[in-house]
Formats: C-alpha cells, sequence, structure tokens
C-alpha cells in the first residue's frame, strides 16, 4: 500500500521553503529573485502532462524528466494544497481528506466547501501557519490571484490567510495579475491558482476534448513573457486518472458491518467505525472482500509508515479513520448506502497512490529557469 517513489524524491510540501530560501539568497539551486511567483495547476500530473505536450507546448519545453516532485497521501486537493501553502504534511496541518469526521459531533465534513455549512473555524482546525503568513513575518508582501469567488470561502482562510486577494476571471488575466503584482513588489511571493484543467478532469475525463482546451488555455497563459527578475515555479496538487463505469466497487449494507460512516473521496476511503466494532475483524473483512480491488489498512499502520507525514497531531489523528481502503488500478470506491451518489458521476478521480496521481510538474521559470 506504501507509496511507490523513492525516498529521496522532492515533495510538493517543500516548495515553501525553496521559495524561501531563493528570495533570502540561500537556496544551492535556485538563482535569487526580486520577488517569486507560484503557479499551482490544479489537478495537472506529471503523466498526464507530458502525454499532452503536443497540447502544452509552452509548459513541456524543457521539461526533463527530473522535473517532478510527488503530491502527499491522500492525493487530494485539500490536503495536497494546504500541504503546498504551509510547507507541512496532512498529519500537521490536520486536512487528511475531502470529507472527514469532526468527532465531537460525529459528523462528515466537506475540506472544501463545507467550512461555513458544517461549522468549521478555519483558524482552529487549521492550525500550521501558511507561505504568506510567513512572508508577512519576514516583511514581504504576499498575494494570491484566483476567482473573486474564492476571496472569502473558508478554505481560502485556512490557506491563503495572510495574503492580499487578487480577483482575475481567466487564466491569462490571472498570470498577468501574478506576475505585474510581482515586478510591482519586489520581495514578494505571489501566488496564482489556475483550477480549469482539474475542473474539467473530474466532469469529463483527461482523455476527452474538454480537458485538452483547459490544458491548452492554461498553456497559452503560461507561454508569456515573465518579467525580469521574477523566478517562477509552476506545479499542482495532485494528478489524476479516468475511472470508467465498469470499474465502479459499490460497498453496500453487508460490507459496512461495524462502519458508522464512510468518508474520504472514491479513491481513498476514511471508513469510521462504531464504539464497538471489532477493528481487526472489519480491516480482515473488507480485505477478503476487495482482494485485488482495494488495498486496506488500520489508521495505526497508515501513521506508523508515515502516510501522512513524519508528525501527526492529535487533532489529525482523529480525523484519519479507522480503516483507509485505497482503490487499485484506475478503480473508485462508492458507499452504496448513502443517499448522496453525486460524485458516481465522476470521470477524473484522484486522492490514492498511484504515480499518475501523485506525480506532478515542478517546473523553473523565469529567474529560475536553468
Amino acid at each position: 500500500m506504501l507509496p511507490s517513489e523513492s525516498p529521496t524524491a522532492r515533495s510538493v510540501v517543500g516548495v515553501a521553503d525553496d521559495l524561501f530560501a531563493a528570495l533570502r539568497g540561500e537556496s544551492p539551486t535556485l538563482p535569487r529573485p526580486d520577488s517569486a511567483v507560484l503557479v499551482l495547476v490544479d489537478g495537472l500530473g506529471a503523466i498526464s502532462l507530458r502525454a499532452h505536450a503536443g497540447h502544452a507546448r509552452a509548459l513541456t519545453a524543457g521539461m526533463a524528466k527530473k522535473d517532478v516532485a510527488y503530491s502527499v497521501f491522500p492525493s487530494t486537493t485539500a490536503a495536497a494544497l494546504t500541504s503546498i501553502l504551509t510547507g507541512v504534511g496532512p498529519g500537521e496541518h490536520g486536512l487528511v481528506g475531502y470529507r472527514v469526521l469532526d468527532r465531537s459531533r460525529d459528523i462528515l465534513v466537506n475540506q472544501l466547501s463545507g467550512w461555513e455549512s458544517e461549522g468549521i473555524d478555519p483558524l482552529v482546525w487549521q492550525p500550521a501557519p501558511t507561505l504568506f503568513e510567513r512572508a508577512r513575518g519576514e516583511g514581504r508582501p504576499s498575494f494570491a490571484v484566483g476567482f473573486a469567488g474564492y476571496a472569502d470561502s473558508g478554505f481560502t482562510r485556512a490557506t491563503l490567510r495572510g495574503a492580499d486577494f487578487v480577483a482575475a476571471r481567466t487564466p491569462a488575466d490571472r498570470v498577468a495579475a501574478a506576475y505585474e503584482l510581482a515586478e510591482r513588489n519586489p520581495g514578494a511571493i505571489v501566488y496564482c491558482y489556475l483550477p480549469e484543467a482539474d475542473k474539467a478532469g473530474h466532469k469529463h475525463g483527461i482523455a476527452s476534448s474538454k480537458w485538452v482546451s483547459a490544458l491548452e488555455e492554461i498553456d497559452a497563459a503560461l507561454s508569456v513573457a515573465v518579467p525580469d527578475g521574477v523566478g517562477v515555479i509552476i506545479t499542482s496538487d495532485h494528478g489524476m486518472l479516468d475511472v470508467p463505469e465498469h470499474r465502479q466497487v459499490v460497498l453496500e449494507a453487508e460490507h459496512l458491518d461495524g462502519v458508522r460512516h464512510v468518508g474520504g473521496e472514491p479513491r481513498m476511503l476514511h471508513v469510521y467505525l462504531e464504539p464497538d466494532a471489532d477493528l481487526g475483524g472489519v480491516v480482515a473483512r473488507m480485505r477478503a472482500d476487495l482482494e485485488g480491488l482495494a488495498d486496506v489498512c488500520a489508521k495505526a499502520e497508515a501513521i506508523a509508515a508515515g502516510m501522512f507525514g513524519p508528525v501527526v497531531t492529535d487533532a489529525a489523528a482523529s480525523r484519519i479513520g479507522d480503516v483507509l481502503v485505497v482503490a487499485r488500478g484506475n478503480g473508485a470506491l462508492y458507499d452504496g448506502t448513502a443517499d448522496d451518489q453525486r460524485s458516481r458521476g465522476m470521470v477524473g478521480q484522484h486522492g490514492g497512490i498511484s504515480v499518475e496521481e501523485r506525480q506532478v510538474p515542478l517546473l523553473r521559470r523565469g529567474v529560475f529557469a536553468r
């Protein structure tokens, strides 16, 4: 079940520290810039980018085999984006999945869109300092460029606090705004968020013309010249793979005996048990039921193996499922007893440990270019 990359592989968790080191002139690999821009292309895996290189000539120009990093576990936006923007693993910042259990209230909470509706305080739930708070602590200006609708969301307050938010509509507008802010504000860190590929992938799949069109729009936006003195890192929070309908595994009531809640997402379930359930028995039964379809382990095994990072706080541990179920291949797992089955309409998915989901591009432009 453990991710297969080398222990020396680069991680997206280190991007924030790399940018700070470069701005201080302390990086062994990056030249010192006047200011830095971090471009986050949500949902863009290194494998899918290379497979569509003809549609992304600006992004793939000069892209070497080593220009990659690995996402966190689970390879989902809430966990990975927060790790990039705090520089710590999910076990430390506490966003350990898409939907996780708030044990104090015995309810599942959505880590992307449920902050307001489910009463989550971003400052308490996600206590790690953000990239932007760290920048302000050093006296650096910091900005986040994204959709206007994201400006005041709970997830934004959890991950972008400390930044001046700047709204821009299209990928080209956002990149242009980010570059202009970096040029006008020496010493600044500017974050630019491009979610179009992720949205198209979930709805239509990465084999679709809609996804290719989104990639082409992003590539065109990033084909413009970087201002003098500005260093740019382009990366992603996770990749994606397409799940065909015949690879949907539906867990019915007989598979979920002793289970109180099913959280996470279809590629990586957080399974929370009833208080009197036999953990060992549930793990054994799920392993037998899902043999060849998914990997199953108990929470303690995953934490001991470092899957959520080297540090796991008590708060984060409480949100991790008692049992973790990770789909193999290009499959996905669904709670057949749930009232809401909308997730079964997703084509492109992520959250698991495959290389398609976890390997992402890590590209250097401007002053940072090799």
